[in-house]
């Protein structure tokens, strides 16, 4: 990944691969702490709560049979047989070999399995996936990656350029914090949690780097003394998510064809 720090190649590779990307990275709802109520109380705030949301708002839905990432390395941790899911209206090109056209509540039942799992879900828009698909348009697809702290996304977009690493956005609303006074340096945060670099011990106390962390929580589940908390501003982690995935990914066709 050191090529995307060369920059005639980083602006060639992502024109190529990464250009108008963006995935929200969505804390496990065990580690998720909601510390406001969402506008509409039909609405809920939790992260899979979100992807359901985004699941029924769409009309087509393809899952893979397999994590190209998990199975490329190979993964030994994680499951190799719980892929991303495509929806809306560029996925009803992918090759059916790579998996299967599912309902709606089948897609929501291989998001709780991930869960399960211990992914992590990156919601939105990939052109890498539009590529190696041979399917677009990329405005008509919307991914949910299952990443592995392992073998996927979330860890090689360390040693990228700054450029590709914003296309990895932490989710609106979401805070995570460390109390100091709770903090007793031992390093699990660092050492088996943090999987984009982003904390370090400073005199013996877990810092986070808030510019590099993504909000996935993997911190504040695995603290043995319960010194890291994840939040979320209910209504703005909703609307600003929603408001975000739309930006880069139409759901006119789709909601066109629910109401017709």
């Amino acid at each position: 990944m050191g090529l995307t720090k060369v920059p005639i190649l980083k602006r060639l590779i992502e024109y190529m691969f990464f250009e108008g990307d963006h995935l929200i990275v969505l804390p496990r709802n065990e580690v998720v702490e909601v510390n406001r109520a969402v506008d509409d109380p039909g609405q809920m705030a939790l992260p899979t709560e979100l992807v359901d949301q985004l699941i029924d708002s769409m009309e087509y839905h393809f899952v893979m049979d397999f994590c190209l990432c998990r199975i490329s390395m190979p993964c030994e941790d994680y499951p190799r047989d719980l892929g991303c899911i495509f929806m809306g209206e560029a996925a009803r090109g992918i090759n059916p070999k790579w998996g299967r056209s599912v309902s709606k509540e089948e897609a929501k039942e291989h998001i709780r399995k991930c869960q399960e799992a211990g992914l992590i879900h990156a919601v939105g828009k990939s052109k890498l996936d539009t590529v190696w698909l041979g399917i677009g348009p990329g405005e008509k697809l919307l991914t949910i990656c299952n990443c592995c702290p392992c073998c996927c996304i979330t860890r090689v977009i360390p040693h990228t350029h700054e450029v590709f690493q914003e296309k990895l956005v932490r989710a609106p609303g979401v805070e995570v914090m460390v109390n100091q006074e709770e903090c007793v340096g031992c390093g699990t945060c660092v050492s088996k949690a943090c999987i984009l670099e982003a904390i370090s011990l400073v005199d013996g106390k877990a810092v986070i780097n808030q510019a590099n962390c993504r909000g996935c929580g993997r911190c504040a589940e695995a603290c043995p003394t319960n010194a890291i908390t994840l939040t979320i501003d209910g209504s703005l982690f909703v609307q600003e998510s929603v408001r975000q995935i739309g930006a880069v990914v139409s759901f006119e066709s789709e909601q066109a064809a629910a109401s017709g």
